[in-house]
């Protein structure tokens, strides 16, 4: 059987940068080689598109850039070519490829502009499309549509530009604190700020607007938040619920990638009962929002079992102790069997 030529794309200009360089070890190692032939694509921080032929320890610690197997290579957005255009020694080479894989969290890489490219290059994509990509990224879009779908969201309040302190308490005047300020586009928890009383409320929404154009106040959940891991796109299998348990503050940019204070249950401390209602809704909301081939659904449960929603990661961390692969493999779904069903239904869609 022919291989699939899979250009897997890491790195990028986001915050989030570091992120992607080890959920792609992940992705690469699990790439079944006699299945895939896997060409690599970095996007350093600067925004310069690198073909690379190293091995995963290079990416891991960041030195993958200088290695001398690097050449400049882009996508060719020609619907014709479907592939990589590489340019060695001056030469232009073209590489035809058969499925992009993207692994770049955050900006300019799950927020709709990097699958639009592939749309328009009519190259197969794995997750979400271009608008899927845009909403659930975009969390005042998003909820505003989970709203629609008859999901509860958190209240709040978006703001396009910066304000006066007085215009800001009185925005703010019907929220309860504590209140969560956030960049509206922007992952991993970069940018955001629990507050607890008017005081701290300006500072942090500067902070936001650091990150992004547009900043959503909103109040803060009385509960925990749980997970659901979505793989499909008409048919869907949904993995265990997990649940983040936090001993202070909120799952941050530290918790979720080092643990020191909070805990991940897989599965939740809940009834099967509630984790069916959840695993419900985590499938309307996947739907509301368009998304296909694959995507993390956080929500809120309250003390009073009633499910709000969070956000959707159409690219959620892949490493091999993410939530996303582990809450599939709470059901017998391995990494590589992700990493299959992944490209499957890239080709399908």
């Amino acid at each position: 059987m022919k291989h699939k030529t899979i250009a897997v794309l890491f790195g990028g200009r986001s915050t989030e940068y570091e992120v992607s360089l080890q959920s792609v070890c992940s992705v690469i190692e699990n790439l079944n080689p006699e299945k895939y032939h896997v060409i690599l694509l970095g996007i350093t921080r600067q925004g310069e598109w690198l073909k690379y032929s190293g091995d995963t320890s290079r990416i891991q610690n960041d030195t993958w850039w200088g290695h001398h197997s690097c050449v400049p290579a882009v996508i060719s957005p020609d619907c014709n070519m479907n592939g990589i255009l590489v340019i060695d020694s001056e030469k232009i080479m073209t590489i035809p490829i058969d499925v992009a894989f993207p692994v770049l969290h955050g900006k300019n890489g799950e927020d709709g502009t990097i699958q639009g490219l592939f749309e328009m290059a009519d190259i197969p994509c794995v997750g979400c499309g271009t608008l899927s990509s845009a909403l659930c990224m975009d969390k005042d879009m998003a909820h505003r549509l989970v709203h629609l779908a008859g999901i509860k969201t958190p209240d709040c309040i978006v703001l396009y530009s910066p304000i006066s302190d007085d215009e800001l308490s009185k925005r703010t005047m019907r929220l309860k604190y504590p209140l969560f300020v956030k960049p509206v586009n922007a992952g991993s928890s970069f940018g955001i700020t629990k507050v607890f009383n008017q005081n701290g409320l300006a500072e942090a929404v500067s902070t936001a607007f650091q990150h992004d154009r547009k900043v959503i106040i909103e109040e803060c959940i009385d509960g925990f938040e749980v997970g659901c891991a979505v793989l499909g796109n008409e048919t869907l299998t949904i993995g265990e619920v997990d649940e983040i348990e936090l001993s202070q503050g909120f799952f941050d940019y530290t918790e979720k990638y080092t643990l020191k204070t909070s805990k991940i249950h897989m599965p939740a401390r809940i009834g099967e009962k509630t984790a069916n209602r959840i695993k419900e809704t985590a499938a309307i909301i996947y739907r509301s929002l368009d998304c296909k081939g694959y995507a993390r659904v956080d929500m809120f449960l309250t003390p009073e079992n009633e499910i709000v929603f969070n956000e959707v990661n159409t690219i959620p961390g892949l490493t091999t102790h993410s939530r996303y692969p582990n809450m599939l493999k709470g059901i017998g779904v391995t990494f590589r069997q992700i990493m299959d069903e992944l490209i499957k239904l890239a080709i399908d869609s």
